[in-house]
């Protein structure tokens, strides 16, 4: 029985995956799930980021003993995963990832942080706002503001370089629905293109939102490429 641990995204948590953990369970596999701290009501850990999640998923895995499990990330968590892989080789096995956004330059960042200000969130969409607090507690505001500096972070470190990419190993599936607003076909084919052992899909009628995705037609994907 193959073993999966699910990676969720930013602003995310493991409670984001239960119909898919139950999908996959159906279909034969050992399947993990679990937040990243300060998401999903867990406390904030000293540092907050790329690095901070990567030990925090290596951690899981020495924790439960699992023997090179492979990784499905979706958006942040397919970006922790492939660093994870490039600074602790050996510790997972295949990695499949979902609406990842690799490119991290100033303009985007800014953008992107901009629709993270409670205060416009709250007047802005409320009903999202309200999902937050109900996801992480009274600190999603907290955890909006670590986020936005982690974007600048990762702008500023530019974990998964071309140079990064190249050395790792892991067979790994990038992919990306073909309705994404924030992911690109330009950035996900260009990673794609990088890693020596790549393979690349496109889920149809699919946003970015870890919502919007069919769950029967990404097992299938992820079958394909687990049980080769």
């Amino acid at each position: 029985m193959q073993t999966i641990i699910l990676c969720h995204g930013a602003l995310g948590s493991k409670n984001d995956f239960e119909n898919l953990k139950l999908a996959l369970i159906n279909n034969g596999f050992n399947v993990h799930s679990f937040s990243f701290s300060g998401h999903g009501n867990k406390e904030f850990e000293t540092d907050f980021g790329i690095h901070q999640f990567s030990v925090e998923l290596e951690n899981f895995i020495l924790h439960n003993k699992l023997i090179k499990p492979s990784v499905i990330g979706y958006s942040m968590g397919g970006y922790v995963a492939l660093y994870l892989a490039s600074r602790s080789v050996g510790s997972i096995n295949k990695i499949i990832t979902l609406a990842t956004k690799f490119n991290w330059t100033k303009e985007i960042v800014e953008k992107e942080t901009r629709m993270l200000d409670p205060k416009i969130m709250l007047e802005k969409v409320p009903a999202f706002a309200a999902s937050l607090e109900k996801k992480h507690g009274s600190s999603w505001k907290d955890l909006l503001a670590k986020t936005s500096q982690m974007m600048w972070n990762i702008s500023a470190n530019n974990y998964l370089n071309a140079e990064t990419l190249k050395a790792i190993q892991n067979k790994t599936l990038i992919g990306l629905g073909d309705k994404d607003q924030m992911v690109t076909l330009e950035e996900t084919v260009s990673v794609y293109k990088i890693l020596p052992n790549a393979n690349m899909y496109m889920l149809p009628g699919t946003k970015h939102p870890i919502e919007s995705i069919d769950t029967f037609v990404f097992v299938e994907v992820v079958k394909g490429f687990l049980k080769e």
